[in-house]
């Protein structure tokens, strides 16, 4: 192109001399040049930044960790040091001993009920529009609005045994109830005496006292475990978590970091070991370092429901037999979205095992926080903890009381 322009323009110069207007044409030729040469550049930038060269990428061999070095058949991976590097198991058969790190600190108090709220926000909005819709338009009971009371009722899943209990009890003082306000407040009062009638946990008195947590797959057990463990650390209690899930893909990996979090320190096996044994060995280091907390993780999943529980009967008599009187609290995670689905999986487990309390996890993502007071007057069974929420702290002490006003 720039060889066609110069032969241009040297004929033209020579066509011109004879004219005499060739010095004014020749200066307007060369600008035009140079206005072409411009143009020309910046075509070409335009074009490399609309086509950039193709990044160079990690060859996926030489980023890809291998799986070909194993854990020592027993170690213990402790929780990290502030501000330092998280210290590595070491070679087979050794262990390595958990350096001090500071205590995490509880959350306050204040904002316990706040994320309590927030966490029911979607259980108490649908339940509280229901009850006022009931009364939209008069104040007193008929059979009209009892049947949306009690669709309300079944709508937050608080069961069909339960609601028709307190469908009973407003039917018997409905001349106390002209409206949604009143109702609420005997709804409260019901609710209240469901959970008083239920025996609450024992204190803590053991050392190390032996925590084993079940539930089935994907109700957040591993989170769960993670964030019970950061309770314990708050109350300034020492915690050793033994990963008794041996079988499913990347378990150990995953409670592994959820202890480093919590400053908890864990013991772990080779993959597919004996779930049985590793409770043993854990429960075994509770005891020779005066572990306050010990909390066994277990699998949730296996061919058939009797595998699964012969499994964790197994586990059990495991940990009785290095502690007698242990486990000391069988404690049964169940996920809330799952409604009536999460009573049914703790009738299987209370029956199976034996379970001394529950944990409901996702309450925040549901509509049905209904299943608590549903789930605790079905089973008689204590509620330790819920789950309002993905952080450290959203793993809140039950207390009704709360729940209730929260509810509400």
């Amino acid at each position: 192109m720039l060889q066609h322009l110069t032969d241009f323009c040297r004929r033209f110069y020579q066509s011109l001399q004879a004219t005499g207007w060739y010095k004014e044409i020749i200066g307007a030729g060369l600008a035009l040049l140079l206005l072409i040469l411009l143009i020309d550049i910046i075509r070409r930038r335009k074009k490399a930044e609309k086509w950039p060269a193709a990044e160079t990428r990690a060859d996926p061999a030489q980023t890809e960790e291998t799986s070909s070095g194993q854990p020592a058949d027993f170690h213990e991976i402790p929780g990290p040091e502030p501000e330092q590097e998280i210290e590595q198991p070491g070679p087979a058969g050794a262990e390595t001993h958990p350096s001090p790190a500071a205590e995490p600190v509880a959350p306050e108090p204040a904002s316990l009920m706040d994320r309590l709220k927030t966490g029911l926000g979607k259980t108490r909005k649908s339940l509280a529009g229901r009850l006022e819709q009931a009364f939209a338009d008069k104040n007193v009971l008929d059979r009209q609005n009892m049947e949306e009371i009690e669709e309300a009722l079944i709508t937050a899943d608080v069961g069909m045994d339960t609601t028709m209990k307190l469908i009973g009890r407003i039917e018997a003082n409905a001349a106390q109830i002209s409206g949604p306000e009143q109702l609420r407040t005997f709804l409260k009062q019901e609710m209240r005496k469901v959970f008083e009638n239920v025996a609450q946990p024992a204190p803590v008195a053991e050392t190390p006292h032996v925590v084993m947590v079940v539930g089935v797959n994907g109700v957040g057990k591993t989170t769960t475990i993670g964030k019970l463990a950061f309770q314990y650390r708050c109350q300034g209690a020492g915690v050793l978590i033994g990963a008794a899930d041996t079988f499913r893909a990347a378990a150990v990996e995953q409670l592994t970091i959820w202890a480093q979090r919590a400053d908890a320190a864990i013991v772990a096996h080779r993959e597919n070991t004996d779930p049985a044994a590793v409770a043993f060995d854990t429960v075994e280091a509770g005891i020779s370092r005066s572990i306050d907390r010990v909390i066994i993780d277990t699998a949730g999943r296996l061919h058939t429901k009797v595998n699964l529980m012969e499994q964790l009967k197994k586990i059990k008599r495991s940990i009785g037999k290095k502690l007698p009187g242990a486990p000391h609290e069988v404690l049964l995670v169940l996920d809330a979205t799952t409604g009536q689905n999460a009573l049914a999986q703790a009738k299987m487990f209370h029956e199976g095992i034996g379970v001394t309390g529950l944990i409901l996890t996702k309450l925040d993502g549901t509509a049905r926080g209904g299943i608590v007071v549903g789930i605790c007057d079905a089973m008689k069974l204590p509620i330790h903890y819920i789950g309002v929420g993905e952080a450290m702290e959203d793993l809140q002490p039950f207390d009704h009381e709360a729940f209730i006003d929260a509810l509400f």
